[in-house]
């Protein structure tokens, strides 16, 4: 009981938190949804040995980031693009009040580039945390960060 308390406790205190860094992830808010879920019931099932430790939040992240690896392996995600139209119209995006420049910025990087900035520039981590939480080297961080925050800067920097 009470570590289902403790659960109850920290999830009600950091799940807005946490679902940005997933749509941050994926772009969409319903897989966002999804992720955030996936994560929450493995790090449920962990609780008792991740309280312990007191690294919860990171262990969710990491959840996170390898789940959004593992969903776009997944072979119903390699859709192939038509030239014929479907009879109806697909459902409609996220609305426009939703969305903001530099998601849609993140969102136009690469998958590797995207997830490094968030790590590193959004939630503050080192480059070795970031490292280890992608499971790449620190010079790869680095160079994927550098690429990342250019590609933002040109897309989001007004030209004059």
């Amino acid at each position: 009981m009470r570590h289902d308390a403790a659960f109850s406790d920290f999830v009600a205190s950091r799940q807005t938190h946490l679902r940005r860094i997933a749509y941050a992830l994926c772009g969409d808010w319903h897989k966002a949804d999804d992720l955030l879920q996936t994560a929450l019931t493995k790090l449920y099932v962990a609780w008792p040995r991740i309280r312990h430790e007191g690294n919860e939040e990171a262990y969710v992240r990491q959840i996170m980031v390898r789940a959004n690896i593992d969903e776009s392996r997944r072979p119903w995600r390699r859709e192939r693009p038509s030239d014929t139209l479907p009879d109806r119209a697909g459902a409609d995006g996220t609305p426009v009040e939703e969305r903001s420049a530099l998601f849609d910025a993140l969102q136009a990087l690469p998958a590797q580039q995207r997830k490094v900035v968030v790590l590193r520039h959004w939630l503050g981590l080192s480059v070795r945390e970031t490292a280890e939480e992608l499971g790449i080297g620190e010079g790869t961080v680095k160079s994927h960060s550098s690429r990342g925050l250019a590609a933002l800067e040109a897309v989001l920097t007004p030209q004059r």
